[in-house]
């Protein structure tokens, strides 16, 4: 750890002196891109965040959603939305660094008041065929079922994607909903001078040092070995005591404001606590439960150690509050107290010494070092922005492979990108709380809010293929796509939460491909109306194989009233619709940028074109999908319509679909374009599902399901014939390769 001579000139003129040892880390760590976005929060100002359902947007640990009143008097319930990246850890130490990612986010969650209902996780690989990538998506994704299953929260969605450009460099997304009441809500802003700092939870080690800033430097090639001890170690039993001690702690309104322990460990997390209250503190350093011997003041100040909170308590309420960790078998220590002065840390190596040779009970300093003495506001908020320059992306010209209709169908089907993710989401108990309505595997999972007889519907995930072919245009599709998928459910899109993921911003490529993902999700996400509430950035996700694609995950929530919706699957008694068809009823050609069938084949295009109004075809989606005729519906996004179909074959149910557009495209420009905003329904009443649709988006009728548990298929003459097996072995190669 080393802080920039231009930020340590800054720091001098602050502070009017040489900053110690312990203040250049602090500062080096709370500066840090992974802290300070200085690249990225110049464009973070394209969200609109504002909504008469936010009740707390970005600048918190998680951020606070009201759900729809039910106008009957009752209390207000709120929901709380936060997303992480865990991505350089991961690559290091794929299970630690995954399972810790799991574990921020909880916490994070917890801080706010609410207990965690629902996890999303949207992971990024290189190529699948490569052993190091099956190495770190299976490491990565028991590491995440370990946690998740251990501390009893649902890990409902998400994504995965694989694409060579992740080879050194994997990213890791974890996004989480909490639930609360309007009364225990609390936050991450200190509130009076005199109250106490209270850290309840695991004893602080060594794990962890650095963390910050080693999330905000590129991977270099032996990041596996030397960077190991910047990578936190996670006890999720201890999560799980920390969960329950948290709740008791708000039933007895213990608690004036709280902070997660992540990024830059107890420096990070008290500093902000007091400056956003305007606020600083004194913490005494030695009177930090520790686990490992003779630990100096920066390693006590910057370790990430796991299953840290930190609590501001009134001083009548410390003894309480010690007595509650200790029936849950959690350390407690009374470390400082806020004030009206400078953020403060002293340490006294003497007294650590005796407190760790006597019984354990601290004896008390005589004499303390001041070992950090800045204002909080400064630590938090005074590095400054970088002015990076951005090279504007282009697409590329179209330049289309010649295949087989066969070979293309049974090749993009059979990707691990499109190909069934049930090895995934079946590690995971995504029953738990017994709140999921709909399981993974779906376009959107829904969870039942019984507080409120509503549903929530959750997607999460990016597309790499279209952001690295049109980082705006992808963004814009990205953002559609989840708002389809929870609208597919019959659920209206009520706020989101992103993690943008770029490679080394110094790069003015890279960044203007960074640049293209924001300003593309932030455009789509306000056309449609849904406020971006809150989010992380991880940039210099970049290796010795180069920079990751920009990837902009999105984690979206809709509501609805009831927890049923549609069935993704052919049910086999109604009218095959393809609403959103702009390649084939609309105005639009047929476009295969961005694309599996690209991806797999060689070749260039342009992006799709998106529906000319979405927010009214989300709108109107959500209200079809809630119709009694309506029998299934399915997103159409990755992979096309051939993998929509495909997806929705079943034994009992299939298909005869015809499309006769030879005018329009090819049959592989008609199948495997990727535009994002077309969902096929199968319904009783399709005149019905046209009306609803005239002038908001055209409609294409595809044909029957029946009962055969086959799908014919016929584009432009060319005609394919699967059955429910026959597909189900295409989609299965992820599950039959790593088992």
């Amino acid at each position: 750890m080393s802080l920039a001579d231009s930020d340590r000139e800054l720091v001098v003129e602050e502070l009017g002196r040489d900053p110690t040892p312990a203040e250049e880390a602090l500062f080096e760590n709370l500066w840090s891109e992974h802290c300070a976005y200085r690249s990225s929060r110049p464009l973070l100002s394209a969200f609109d965040s504002e909504g008469e359902q936010v009740v707390l947007g970005p600048g918190d640990d998680a951020a606070v959603v009201a759900l729809p009143s039910s106008d009957d008097g009752s209390e207000a319930t709120y929901i709380t939305m936060g997303i992480e990246s865990h991505n350089h850890p991961s690559y290091v130490d794929p299970f630690d660094g995954a399972a810790t990612g799991v574990g921020g986010i909880v916490r994070d969650t917890l801080s706010m008041g609410a207990y965690p209902i629902a996890l999303a996780d949207s992971l990024y690989f290189g190529d699948f065929d490569r052993e190091h990538s099956r190495y770190l998506f299976e490491g990565v994704v028991e590491g995440i079922s370990h946690y998740g299953n251990c501390i009893g929260v649902p890990t409902v969605t998400g994504s995965v994607a694989f694409h060579d450009d992740y080879e050194g460099n994997p990213l890791v997304n974890v996004a989480c909903i909490g639930l609360l009441d309007a009364d225990r809500m609390i936050t991450a802003e200190a509130q009076e001078p005199g109250n106490k700092l209270v850290l309840v939870g695991n004893a602080t080690g060594r794990d962890g040092l650095g963390g910050a800033s080693f999330a905000s430097e590129d991977l270099a090639e032996d990041a596996e070995t030397e960077d190991r001890p910047a990578v936190q170690v996670g006890d999720p039993y201890t999560e799980k005591l920390l969960i329950e001690c948290n709740e008791q702690l708000l039933d007895e309104d213990l608690v004036e404001s709280a902070r997660d322990l992540g990024a830059a460990g107890l420096g990070g997390a008290s500093s902000e606590l007091v400056a956003k209250g305007g606020l600083g503190a004194t913490i005494d350093l030695e009177r930090v439960h520790q686990r490992e011997p003779n630990m100096n003041a920066l390693e006590i100040l910057l370790a990430e150690s796991q299953e840290r909170m930190v609590y501001e308590v009134e001083p009548e309420n410390v003894d309480r509050v010690a007595e509650i960790a200790d029936r849950y078998d959690l350390g407690c220590s009374v470390i400082g107290e806020v004030t009206d002065g400078n953020y403060v840390c002293r340490f006294d190596s003497e007294a650590q010494r005796a407190s760790e040779e006597s019984s354990g009970e601290q004896s008390e300093p005589r004499d303390r070092e001041t070992v950090v003495d800045a204002p909080a506001e400064f630590l938090g908020d005074g590095a400054p922005f970088n002015d990076l320059p951005a090279e504007e992306p282009t697409q590329p010209d179209r330049d289309l492979p010649e295949v087989a209709l066969e070979e293309a169908f049974d090749t993009v089907v059979g990707s691990p990108n499109t190909a069934s993710k049930r090895w995934v989401y079946r590690q995971y108990d995504h029953e738990v709380q017994v709140r999921t309505a709909v399981r993974p595997g779906d376009d959107a999972s829904l969870t039942a809010i019984r507080e409120t007889g509503q549903g929530l519907a959750f997607s999460s995930g990016a597309d790499p293929n279209w952001t690295d072919a049109a980082p705006y245009e992808g963004a814009r599709a990205v953002a559609l796509e989840n708002a389809t998928n929870v609208a597919a459910q019959g659920a209206t899109p009520l706020a989101a939460v992103n993690c943008l993921n770029g490679g080394n911003p110094e790069k003015p490529d890279v960044y203007g491909g960074f640049k293209g993902i924001v300003d593309g999700l932030a455009d789509m996400c306000s056309t449609l109306d849904v406020p971006v509430v809150g989010g992380n950035v991880s940039l210099y996700n970049d290796s010795a194989t180069g920079p990751i694609p920009p990837t902009p995950t999105l984690a979206l929530a809709g509501t609805k009233e009831g927890y049923d919706a549609p069935p993704a699957a052919f049910q086999g008694e109604g009218t095959l619709l393809l609403v959103g068809a702009r390649a084939l009823e609309g105005d639009a050609e047929p476009r295969l940028g961005g694309s599996e069938y690209l991806a797999q084949f060689g070749g260039s295009d342009r992006f799709p074109e998106l529906p000319s109004d979405p927010a009214a075809l989300v709108e109107t989606l959500a209200d079809v999908a809630n119709r009694e005729e309506t029998l299934a519906t399915h997103d159409v996004s990755h992979g096309g319509l051939a993998v929509a179909l495909a997806e929705m074959v079943t034994e009992d149910a299939g298909a005869a679909v015809e499309i006769d557009a030879p005018n329009k495209g090819s049959a592989a420009e008609l199948l495997f374009g990727e535009q994002a905003g077309r969902v096929v329904i199968e319904t009783t009443a399709p005149s019905e599902v046209r009306e609803a649709f005239d002038g908001v988006a055209p409609v294409y009728d595809l044909g029957d399901a029946d009962d055969s548990g086959a799908m014919d298929l016929t584009v432009n003459g060319e005609s394919l014939t699967y059955d429910a097996a026959d597909v189900a072995d295409l989609r299965s190669i992820i599950e039959r390769e790593l088992a």
